[in-house]
This record gives C-alpha cells, sequence and structure tokens, in this order.
C-alpha cells in the first residue's frame, strides 16, 4: 500500500505533469470504485486542471471547481503516459479501473488507475470540496502539518488506550502511516509495536516523535521527483525491518521477526525494540519467553 512519501511523491508528479492541462474524456472501468454520483464525473470533461493534492494517502486532482480523489488502498496503482492508447475501456476487464485523458502543451496525456488482486478496495470520488470525501473529513493530523509538533504528539499518545502500531496506522489520528512506515518508525525509535501508547515516558515519546520525522522525511527524499513506475521500487530498497523477516537487523544483527494476522503482518527486531523477547502471534494474545 502506497503511504504518505509515496503517495506525496504521486501528487507532486501529477501536479507538475497534470497542471494546466484540459480533462478530454473521464472513464471508469470498474463502477465498483466509483463512490459518489452527484457531481458525475463526465462532469470534469472540458475543464483545466488547476492543481494536485495530497490529503493523507488520498490524491486530489482539482478542475474547473471539481476534485476528482482517488485512494489507492493496499493493491490500487497509477501509470502515467504521455503515449495513450486510444479507445473505450470494456468494464471489468483486467486490472484497469479508471483512466482520464488529458490535453496538454506537449499533446495527449492519460492517467490510468488499476487494482491488483482479487480484494478490490481502491476508491474514487468525484466531489466539490475534498473534504466532502468522508475518509479525508475524517483525518487525524498530517506529521508535517505545522502544529504538529512534540507536545502534540505526547497528547495524543496520552489519550490513547491502544497500542503504538495500532495508533500509528490510525488514519483519524494521524494522516498517511501505514502498516510499512509504521515497522520502521517503530524500529527507529527502539518501541515494541504492542506497547500501550498511554505508557510511552516522555524520552520515549521524543524518540518516537523524532523517528516519525526522520523516517518520512527521509523516504520522501528518495520518492521525490521520481516517475510513479520507480516508486515501488525506492519504497522497499529503504526498508530496514518492514518484508525482511528472517533477515539480520541492519543496527544490531538480531534477526527480524514477524507477527501475522488474518490479513496482514507486521515485522520488528526483538534486540532494537524488545530487548530480546520475541513476541507471540497476537492470535495467541501473549509473549513467548
Amino acid at each position: 500500500m502506497p503511504e504518505l512519501p509515496e503517495v506525496a511523491a504521486l501528487a507532486d508528479f501529477l501536479d507538475r505533469h497534470l497542471q494546466g492541462a484540459v480533462v478530454t474524456k473521464v472513464q471508469i472501468a470498474s463502477f465498483a470504485v466509483l463512490k459518489t454520483a452527484d457531481p458525475p464525473y463526465t462532469a470534469l470533461e472540458g475543464q483545466t486542471v488547476t492543481g494536485v493534492r495530497r490529503f493523507g494517502k488520498f490524491i486530489s486532482l482539482e478542475a474547473g471547481g471539481l476534485s476528482f480523489v482517488f485512494h489507492l488502498a493496499r493493491a490500487g496503482w497509477v501509470r502515467f503516459t504521455e503515449t495513450p492508447a486510444e479507445g473505450q475501456l470494456k468494464p471489468g476487464k483486467g486490472y484497469l479501473a479508471a483512466r482520464l485523458s488529458f490535453s496538454g502543451g506537449s499533446g495527449p496525456l492519460a492517467l490510468d488507475l488499476t487494482e491488483a488482486g482479487t480484494k478490490k478496495s481502491l476508491a474514487v470520488y468525484v466531489v466539490r470540496d475534498p473534504a466532502d470525501v468522508p475518509g479525508i473529513a475524517a483525518l487525524g493530523p498530517d506529521p508535517f502539518s505545522p502544529g504538529f509538533d512534540a507536545d502534540a504528539l505526547a497528547g495524543i499518545l496520552a489519550a490513547s488506550q491502544h497500542q503504538i502500531k495500532g495508533v500509528l496506522r490510525s488514519q483519524s489520528v494521524m494522516a498517511g502511516i501505514g502498516n510499512a512506515y509504521s515497522d520502521e518508525i517503530l524500529h527507529a525509535a527502539r518501541l515494541s509495536p504492542f506497547a500501550l501508547a498511554a505508557s510511552l515516558d516522555p524520552a520515549a515519546v521524543r524518540r518516537l516523535y523524532d523517528a516519525i520525522h526522520s523516517v518520512l522525511g527521509t523516504a520522501l527524499d528518495e520518492a521525490r521527483g521520481k516517475a510513479p513506475h520507480e516508486l515501488k521500487d525506492t519504497k522497499r530498497s529503504h526498508m530496514r525491518v518492514h518484508g525482511r523477516a528472517g533477515e539480520a537487523c541492519p543496527v544490531c544483527g538480531d534477526t527480524v521477526r514477524e507477527v501475522s494476522f488474518a490479513d496482514t503482518a507486521l515485522q520488528y527486531c526483538p534486540g532494537c525494540q524488545t530487548q530480546g523477547k520475541i513476541l507471540a502471534d497476537r492470535r495467541t494474545s501473549r509473549f513467548l519467553k
């Protein structure tokens, strides 16, 4: 799933390439992805793109007073081409869910939204204001917003009775962080993913705050300026624990471990994060000594 750094890079790329272009056609190949009916998606046609913005993990393409908002979910992605194929999309065929065609200064352009796999969660909204999208309206503070400082984070954690891994992933608490970067942030902060948020002392809160900015900041720097097809490999190449179960931790050399859930998993380093303890599968709800 693309998270804050990749979504920010995508929004920046699309803003640079599409601002000033005219939307010539909007096609929806999978109507399950379209979550709104008013205004109709065809109302975008003939409108000039004024900008592309990010809200958490949502991207909003704005044209003619309307916003084409999409959330890529777990298996969605963007394909951008300056040599688009012509013709009508066939509903329900392949991975392609939607296509926006444009006329720009250098010729025709196309933005495709694709989704792999059988579990379909990609979502598209056409709205008059991005805040009309329920997921955007419910977002918590962005980690890079001016008001998000160490004191703000301390207040969020003190008010939560949940484990820190879940707090970081909750979009209504903090916008933009998902499963992968929460693993990386907790590793950098030397915190167990199962630590209760409210139990963190001031030193741990400060480590967590610094880790959020250092991990996401580094990822943003790496992703900035890259085309969509380059971003997935860029994300994977800089992970220290996420997706690396069984490998040696690059910090302490201990073996990176995994905890599996029904539909996801987390990775952590016992040496760096749990004082050497191996966490049990959460379906057993206990520690292994």
